[in-house]
This record gives structure tokens, sequence and C-alpha cells, in this order.
């Protein structure tokens, strides 16, 4: 009997992922290094999400970009002490773009504030020792174009604060999403398009996500493997958007894709991100969450992540 095209994409990555195994398998000592994106968990104080990450076996954290104004979000030195007495490191910032702060806007009142917002982020991310920060190049939660000059307008907005991403020295991280939450940038590739638009050595990178990737590539793990070297983050829910083991994704293939590619390496993060399904999961910035849910939620999605994964280790 046949496979299925997936399968047969599925199946060829098993191959060169054992072929790598084999003929390498030093290159296969080093885990895959996680992280937990917590702006989901709403106005949750970071002490109390950092508690439930460490607990979860994490080492990491991407933080909220919730400097949305001068006067607001994580100040830098309570920042550093919640980390010091969890023993968290951060992996990055996950930029938060919308309607408010849009590199594509067609009010350029609108881009000014992603231009600010970006410096706010980046001098952030550079105090707590964040490796990346994660941009939008449309706002999220607008699905419908404002025209079609989106494109070069926000090349060239970010363009007018690309030096800031060489002088911090955190790299730039552009995320493809779903076309049912923004109008440009859907795919691995259309993010390496307006990568190369905008040309500046400090946005070079991809923040990949699955959930998007479900929607937009023909293939998830073949998606990961396009995305290479240039990608720094993947963030990670299952097909529902839920957490991971709750839906249909075949992680173990995802996890081949990615120990082929050498992300194993340091400074490169899988990050749960499960925010549930809807079109417009930016709501959960200003929720109260349920603690518990929270706690079920984390610990059940890094368990299963961290058991796919030593199955994969153990294929021979």
């Amino acid at each position: 009997m046949s496979l299925q095209r997936y399968e047969g994409i599925e199946q060829s990555i098993r191959e060169q992922y054992l072929q790598k195994k084999r003929q390498n398998p030093e290159s296969l000592d080093r885990r895959l290094s996680m992280s937990w994106s917590n702006w989901g968990f709403g106005l949750e104080d970071l002490a109390v999400s950092c508690d439930r990450i460490k607990r979860a076996g994490l080492d990491y954290v991407e933080l909220h970009g919730n400097h949305y104004g001068t006067n607001l979000g994580y100040g830098v030195e309570d920042t550093l002490e919640t980390l010091a007495s969890t023993g968290l490191a951060v992996s990055g910032v996950c930029g938060m773009y919308s309607d408010d702060n849009d590199f594509s806007s067609n009010r350029p009142v609108k881009q000014q504030e992603a231009i600010d917002y970006t410096i706010r982020e980046l001098e952030f991310t550079k105090a707590v020792g964040g490796e990346y920060l994660l941009v939008v190049p449309g706002s999220c939660g607008r699905a419908k174009a404002y025209d079609d000059t989106e494109f070069p307008r926000s090349v060239e907005a970010l363009r007018r604060v690309a030096e800031k991403f060489v002088e911090t020295g955190v790299k730039g991280a552009i995320e493809p999403i779903r076309a049912a939450e923004v109008s440009f940038i859907h795919t691995v590739a259309e993010a390496v398009t307006y990568i190369e638009a905008v040309d500046s050595p400090g946005i070079q990178w991809i923040n990949g996500d699955v959930y998007h990737m479900q929607s937009e590539e023909t293939n998830v793990p073949n998606a990961i493997i396009e995305a290479g070297d240039r990608l720094v983050n993947l963030h990670l829910a299952d097909s529902n958007r839920l957490g991971l083991g709750e839906g249909s994704m075949n992680l173990d293939a995802m996890i081949m894709a990615l120990y082929l590619i050498g992300y194993n390496a340091p400074g490169r993060y899988v990050t749960p991100e499960p925010l549930g399904p809807g079109a417009g999961p930016y709501a959960a910035r200003t929720s109260i969450p349920d603690p518990a849910q929270l706690d079920k939620l984390v610990m059940g999605s890094v368990s299963y992540f961290r058991e796919r994964e030593d199955y994969v280790r153990s294929l021979a």
C-alpha cells in the first residue's frame, strides 16, 4: 500500500534523522532547549509565572513584550530579581504588534508607535539577557489588508529601527502568522523575502509557530527544515492550539526535523505557546488566569514534549 503524501515526507525525515544519528551520533548529544512564552498567563504576577515554569523543569522563559508605553511593562531590576530567585534565564521577548503599533499601518503615527515600542523592547531584552525579539511585520489580529503597499511600508519602517538590533545584539526574529490573523507574511518563504528586503544584519532570523505552519505550509516538519539556520525560536501548540498532546500534530516528526537542522544548539529554543482556538488571541494579555489550569497546561505540555523527545532520541 502506498503512503499518503504527508506520510512519505515524514518517513523521509525519519530516514534522514536516523542516518544522521548513525553517522554523527555526538551531534545529537545535546537536548533541545525548552522555554515557555508567558504572555498567555495574562495579568499573573511574573514571580508566580516563573515559579510554575521552573517547577515544570524548564530553565528559560520567553517574556511578554509588555512595554506598551514608557510607564508600562516589566521593570528591569524587578525582572532580574525574579529570574535570579527562580533560576530562570530569558530566551527572548515576544513582541506584540497590533493596530496600535503596526509597521505596515497607513497611519504614520502608528508606524512611529511600532518603532518606539520596538526600541523599548530591545533595550529591555538586552538588559535581561534575552537572545531575540519576535517581530510581526503587520498587525496581529487584523486579517484584512489596508491596501496593496503594506509590504514596502513595513520594510521601510522596520529599517528605521534596524540599527538598534545591531547595537543591542538582540536577534530580530520575523514571525510568519496564518492568514486568519495577519494580512501578509504567512509562510517561511515569505518571511525570508521580507528579511531580505529589510536587508539588516540585525534582522536575519525567523520565529516559527507550528500552529500557523499547519495552516500555511505544505508540511510542518518540512517548513522547519526550510527555515534552517534562520530559525531561532519555535512556538509550540497542538493542532487545536491547546496543550501538547491534546491534538493531532505529529510532534515526533517535528522533533526529528529540529535535530536534523542542528537546532539542539545554544541560543535556539522550542517554546510552548498554547493559546486556545480563535482568530485573535491577544485578549489573553489582559485576562485573569486560573492558576490550577495553567499548572496543568504547563506541566502536561512539558512532560509530553520531553516524553516524545526521549522516544525520538531512542530510535535506532
